[in-house]
C-alpha cells in the first residue's frame, strides 16, 4: 500500500511539473514574439508616456555630485577623472534622486550661431548623458581644438549615428578600465567645446578669461624692473624712485586673476610674439605711461643699443614750435618687433580751422577718428586706444577745441554735454575700427577701460590728495563680472575690438599715484592721477601680454 501510494504521488508531481513547464515555454515564446516585434515595429514606441525634458540649471549643476560649474565669466561644465568614469545609470540615479531639472542641449555644428546652454534645442537625458561620458580620442580632440579657433567655438552634435553609438559605447567600456584623462565641456556665452586636458594650456588662448575679476597678492619677485635703471625710457616725472618717496610696497603686488592662470610676463617671449610686427599705444599720458612702462619690461629696465628710433616713418617728429613729438617709435633689430607711441588725448580727429592763424581753434571731430589711425592702421598688428581724463570743460577751452559732427560745428545741445560727446567719440572710434579689421585679419585692437584718480577732499588744483602709501588692496576682491567702466564696455559689445579692462583693479590702488612727490610738485597740489612706475600700468601690459 505504502508503495502504491509513493508511486501516484510521483506521478502527480510529475505530471504538475510537466504542466508548469509547457506553461513556462508558452509564456516565453509569447514573450519573444512580442519583444521580436517591438523591435520590428518602431511605431510601437507610440504607446510610450513621453518623455518630459527637465531643465538643469547652473546652480543645480554646481551642487551636483557629478558635474561641476566653474566660476568663470562663462558658464563651464568641468567633469573629472573620477566623474567622467562614473557608470550613466549612475549619473541618472543622481540626478533622478535630487529632483533635478535637466535639459539636454542639442549641439549642433554651427559655427556663428554659438547658442548658450540656456538657448539651445533640449534633448533627452540619454544625450547629455552621452556627452558626460564619453571621452574623445586624441584626433577628436585635435579637430574640436583646431574647430574652436575658426570660429565662436565648437558646437557638437549630440544626435549620433548607429555606428558612432557604438564606437562611443565601446569607448567607454574599454575607459572604464583604465584611467581617463580629465574631460572639461567649456561653454562660453557664445559657444561650446569639449577638449582634453594635454590640450587645455593651448586652448585657454581662446577662452574667453575675464582678466578684470581676482585680487592682488604679494610677490617678492616684483618689480619687473628697476625705477632707478629704466633712465633709457622711462620719464623722471614718474620714476618714484628718483624722488622723495620712502615707502615703495607699492611695488611688490602683483594681480591674480581668480578663474584663471595669466601667463608670467617674459620680455623676449613678448618680443618674439611680436616678430615682424608693430604694437601701437593712442591714447593720452596714461597710455604714454602704459607705453613707457612696456619699454622698461621689455628690456629689463637696462641700456640697450638693440632699439633704433624709427619715429621718423611714422611722422613723429619734433614739430616746429613743439617742445617733444607728438609720439615715439622703437624697433627691436633683433625680432624687428616696434612698440610705438601717439599722443590723442581725445580719441578724435583735430585740426587747425584756420592754418594761417596762429592763434586759431581747432575743429575737435567727434564722429573722425585720429587722422594718424587712419593713416598708418595698415602698418599695425596690436592697437591700445585709450581715452577719458581730456574729457572735461577746462581741457577743451584751454586747448580751443570746438566740436565738430559731421564736418560742421556742432549744434546739437545733447551732444555737446561733455559726457555725451564723449560717448559719441568712443563709439565712433571703435565702430570705424571694427570696420576696418577685415581688411586686415591678423589686427587685435583694445580699448582699455579708464584709469581711475583717487583725489580725496578736493581735485587735484582745490588742495585734493592721496596721501596713503601702504597698499590697501590685499585681501580684496575684485567678483563683478561686467567692467565698471560702463561707456567702454558698451562701446566694444558687439564687435571685434576687445575690451581691456583695467579700471576695477586699479582702484584698489590708490597708494600708487605720484601722490606728492612729484619732482615739479607745488604746495597744495598733487598728483592722484598718474603712477608711479615700477607700478600699476605695468600689470596692464601683463594682462595686454595675456591677450596677444
Amino acid at each position: 500500500m505504502e508503495n502504491y501510494l509513493l508511486i501516484r504521488m510521483k506521478a502527480g508531481f510529475n505530471g504538475l511539473k510537466g504542466k508548469e513547464i509547457s506553461l513556462i515555454s508558452i509564456v516565453l515564446m509569447c514573450a519573444t514574439i512580442i519583444l521580436w516585434s517591438w523591435e520590428k515595429t518602431p511605431g510601437l514606441t507610440a504607446f510610450l508616456p513621453p518623455q518630459t525634458p527637465l531643465q538643469l540649471s547652473s546652480d543645480h549643476l554646481a551642487s551636483s555630485s557629478s558635474v561641476k560649474v566653474l566660476p568663470a565669466p562663462d558658464p563651464h561644465i568641468h567633469v573629472t577623472e573620477h566623474e567622467s568614469s562614473m557608470p550613466k545609470k549612475k549619473i541618472a540615479d543622481e540626478v533622478e534622486e535630487q529632483d533635478l531639472d535637466f535639459t539636454s542641449q542639442t549641439i549642433s555644428a554651427q559655427s556663428s550661431s554659438g547658442e548658450s546652454m540656456g538657448e539651445s534645442d533640449t534633448g533627452t537625458t540619454s544625450d547629455t548623458e552621452q556627452i558626460l561620458s564619453n571621452v574623445p580620442d586624441e584626433e577628436e580632440k585635435h579637430e574640436r581644438i583646431l574647430e574652436a579657433g575658426k570660429s565662436h567655438g565648437v558646437q557638437i552634435s549630440s544626435s549620433l549615428t548607429t555606428s558612432e553609438a557604438k564606437s562611443n559605447e565601446a569607448k567607454g567600456k574599454k575607459n572604464s578600465k583604465q584611467k581617463k584623462p580629465d574631460l572639461i565641456m567649456n561653454t562660453p556665452l557664445k559657444s561650446s567645446s569639449i577638449i582634453g586636458k594635454e590640450n587645455w594650456n593651448n586652448a585657454t588662448e581662446n577662452k574667453a578669461c575675464n582678466y578684470a575679476k581676482g585680487k592682488w597678492v604679494p610677490d617678492n619677485n616684483r618689480p619687473l624692473y628697476s625705477g632707478f635703471d629704466c633712465k633709457q625710457w622711462l620719464s623722471g616725472m614718474w620714476a618714484c624712485r628718483l624722488m622723495q618717496r620712502t615707502d615703495f610696497a607699492y611695488e611688490k603686488l602683483r594681480w591674480q586673476p581668480k578663474d584663471c592662470q595669466m601667463e608670467e610676463f617674459e620680455g623676449s617671449k613678448f618680443l618674439r610674439r611680436m616678430q615682424d610686427k608693430t604694437l601701437a599705444f593712442v591714447g593720452d599720458s596714461l597710455g604714454r605711461q602704459q607705453y613707457q612702462s612696456l619699454m622698461c619690461m621689455l628690456t629689463g629696465g637696462k641700456e640697450t643699443n638693440d632699439v633704433e628710433d624709427v619715429g621718423k616713418e611714422y611722422g613723429l617728429v619734433v614739430a616746429e614750435g613743439s617742445a617733444r613729438p607728438s609720439g615715439w617709435a622703437y624697433r627691436f633689430k633683433n625680432t624687428n618687433s616696434t612698440i610705438l607711441y601717439y599722443w590723442s588725448a581725445s580719441l578724435c580727429d583735430v585740426e587747425p580751422i584756420d592754418v594761417n592763424n596762429p592763434n586759431t581753434d581747432y575743429a575737435m571731430h567727434l564722429d573722425r577718428p585720429p587722422a594718424f589711425l587712419r593713416q598708418f592702421l595698415h602698418r599695425f598688428n596690436v592697437v591700445v586706444l585709450n581715452t577719458g581724463h581730456h574729457w572735461n570743460r577746462g581741457k577743451l577751452n584751454a586747448n580751443r577745441w570746438v566740436m565738430h559732427v559731421g564736418g560742421r560745428p556742432n549744434t546739437d545741445r545733447k551732444i555737446a554735454v561733455i559726457w555725451a560727446a564723449k560717448n559719441l567719440t568712443i563709439r565712433s572710434v571703435v565702430s570705424w575700427v571694427d570696420s576696418q579689421l577685415p581688411k586686415y585679419p591678423g589686427l587685435k585692437v583694445f580699448f582699455r577701460t579708464i584709469s581711475p584718480r583717487h583725489f580725496f577732499g578736493g581735485e587735484w588744483n582745490t588742495g585734493g590728495s592721496c596721501d596713503n602709501t601702504k597698499p590697501m588692496s590685499v585681501g580684496k576682491e575684485i567678483l563683478e563680472e561686467e567692467s565698471s567702466d560702463q561707456v567702454a564696455a558698451s562701446a566694444v559689445k558687439g564687435t571685434r575690438v576687445k575690451l581691456l579692462d583695467i579700471t576695477s583693479l586699479s582702484q584698489l590702488r590708490d597708494e600708487g599715484h605720484i601722490s606728492r612727490y612729484s619732482l615739479t610738485a607745488k604746495p597744495g597740489v598733487q598728483d592722484c592721477l598718474h603712477w608711479c612706475l615700477p607700478g600699476v600700468p605695468d600689470t596692464w601690459n601683463e594682462l595686454l601680454f595675456a591677450q596677444i
